[in-house]
Formats: C-alpha cells, sequence, structure tokens
C-alpha cells in the first residue's frame, strides 16, 4: 500500500533540494528522519516536514505502523518562479527569478531489498 503527501510552492530553489531527496530515496522512514534531522540544510527542514506529513497519513488514514514504512519515492519538481526586478544604472532594470518547488514523498509498507 502506497501513502503520499505533497507540499507545495516551497520557497526553495529545487536543485538544492534534490540531493536530499535523493540521499532519503528507498531508506526506511525511521532512517530518513535521521538524516533529515542531523542536516543544517534548508531543504531537509521541508523534506522532514513533508515525510512527518506522509507519516501522519499512513498512519490516522490507512491504519500502517511507522515502523514498516519505507520512502519509496522522493521527489522535488519545479514550482512557478516568481519575477522580481533590481533596479540598475541609467534607468535598466535586471530580472531576478525566485524559485519555489513542490516536494512529493511516496512510502510504502512493501520491503524492498535494493537500496540505492
Amino acid at each position: 500500500m502506497e501513502v503520499n503527501a505533497i507540499t507545495k510552492y516551497v520557497r526553495l530553489s529545487p536543485t538544492k533540494a534534490r540531493d536530499m531527496a535523493r540521499s532519503i530515496q528507498g531508506r526506511p522512514v525511521s532512517e530518513a528522519v535521521c538524516l533529515t534531522a542531523a542536516s543544517k540544510r534548508k531543504a531537509a527542514l521541508q523534506i522532514a516536514k513533508t515525510l512527518k506529513s506522509a507519516i501522519a497519513n499512513a498512519e490516522n488514514n490507512k491504519g500502517l505502523s511507522a515502523d514498516d514504512l519505507m520512502v519509496k519515492e522522493a521527489v522535488v519538481d519545479d514550482g512557478p518562479r516568481m519575477r522580481r526586478f533590481w533596479p540598475r544604472a541609467r534607468g535598466m532594470v535586471s530580472p531576478i527569478k525566485r524559485k519555489t518547488c513542490h516536494i512529493k514523498i511516496v512510502l510504502t509498507d512493501e520491503k524492498r531489498g535494493k537500496r540505492k
């Protein structure tokens, strides 16, 4: 059985969050929570919040135990970009693109032998 959680419009660059998402993929939930708690990065905080939400969904909605769950998928997709402008000399402007991302975590209760 699969359970997922999605956090949208996170004010974080997707490229900075993807390596953290790859590191927890394929691991047991307890190990993934420890990895995100040990990291000081902003991406780790956001991924941990999404992971805890997925665990709560599994326990409350599906009646699964957190000890049996594994992270099947951890995906960070691009979100919309906020366009801002920085004033420059002689009336010109430079564009600023503030990036956002969507974090999706899928948990499963099936045991897989392979880990990345």
